[in-house]
């Protein structure tokens, strides 16, 4: 550092200014300091910063499943809220197994990061108490923690499946089917609560046969909305309770032999190519992801400081595109 200081003739606390990303330099100061840091090569020394100010410029994602396109623009947006204060983004996937997801998190925090991003597979997240009040900054998306209190990030999926099924409702249909994700998990359960309330606001009685949770394996989809819709008084419309069941719906009603209105939960690409073209209850997985890194720096950076732990819900949004309007029978 004092060689880029004597080259861009300037003092060392402006060129740890400028290499830190601290204001108070002139942007012509800045443009010499960052000319002699390229003339000579200079690197930041980061073991030296985290010694110094006990940080690592690091957080942790954990995922429930990389191959998910869910989370592809989720993971984007927090890498751009991390760029965005100079830190770097670890992320893994949990592969919807608690065991595996609590290997991966205690991982990260042996490596010492400042904080986590947690889309949690399992329900007991007390082994991270340590973690926190040891000063871990954490906030899980998408699901709340489980047995401890802690900031969340979460899309509105009661009221979205909620609208969806109600949509379905206003197009005639009675016989509606639903199908989810394990009822262990929080979104797949508030899903299901969604899908209840809108049946009961229509007063409508729902058949137990009509329901479906489970995993969401081509196989066990394909098996689930068979029955369904072979059923001696067979459903008219299915809601499908995220992206991966619907994706099997989809191809099972291309070669089905009667019209069977749909609506999924999550958006897919080229959903409106489809034809119909394919009615969502569509979340923002961007606005997700950054959000949730946005509180994680916050709590990093004292801006929220000790204030308790809290929910943040977001808003879906309904996008007609053809599916889920499909006229069912009245009555």
């Amino acid at each position: 550092m004092k060689d880029v200081a004597a080259r861009a003739g300037v003092g060392l606390k402006t060129v740890s200014r400028v290499v830190n990303s601290e204001p108070g330099v002139t942007p012509e100061t800045e443009r010499r300091v960052q000319e002699a840091i390229d003339a000579l090569g200079f690197r930041r020394n980061d073991s030296a910063r985290v010694l110094r100010k006990g940080r690592t410029a690091s957080i942790g994602l954990v995922l429930e499943d990389l191959a998910d396109p869910f989370y592809g623009p989720l993971s984007r947006a927090v890498e751009e809220v991390a760029r965005t204060y100079g830190a770097l983004l670890i992320n893994g996937s949990s592969a919807q197994d608690p065991e595996r997801e609590r290997e991966l998190v205690l991982a990260l925090c042996a490596r010492r990061v400042d904080g986590l991003l947690i889309i949690p597979a399992g329900n007991d997240h007390r082994y991270l108490e340590p973690e926190i009040r040891a000063g871990i900054a954490t906030v899980f998306v998408d699901r709340p923690a489980g047995r401890i209190e802690a900031d969340a990030v979460l899309s509105d999926s009661f009221g979205g499946t909620r609208a969806g099924v109600a949509h379905l409702i206003a197009h005639g249909h009675r016989r509606i089917g639903f199908i989810g994700d394990q009822p262990r998990i929080h979104t797949a359960a508030e899903r299901l609560r969604g899908y209840r309330a809108a049946m009961a606001d229509a007063g409508i009685p729902v058949a137990d046969s009509w329901m479906s949770l489970g995993v969401t394996s081509p196989e066990r989809v394909r098996l689930a909305a068979r029955d369904m819709l072979s059923d001696a008084d067979p459903v008219t419309a299915v809601f499908a309770g995220n992206n991966r069941v619907t994706v099997t719906v989809v191809r099972l009603l291309a070669e089905w032999r009667r019209p069977v209105a749909l609506v999924g939960f999550d958006d897919l690409e080229l959903a409106d190519l489809l034809d119909p073209g394919l009615t969502v209850v569509a979340q923002d997985a961007a606005l997700l992801g950054r959000t949730a890194a946005e509180r994680l720096f916050a709590r990093l950076d004292g801006a929220a400081g000790s204030a308790p732990p809290e929910w943040v819900e977001l808003p879906t949004q309904l996008l007609i595109r053809g599916s889920g309007e499909i006229p069912g029978e009245i009555g």
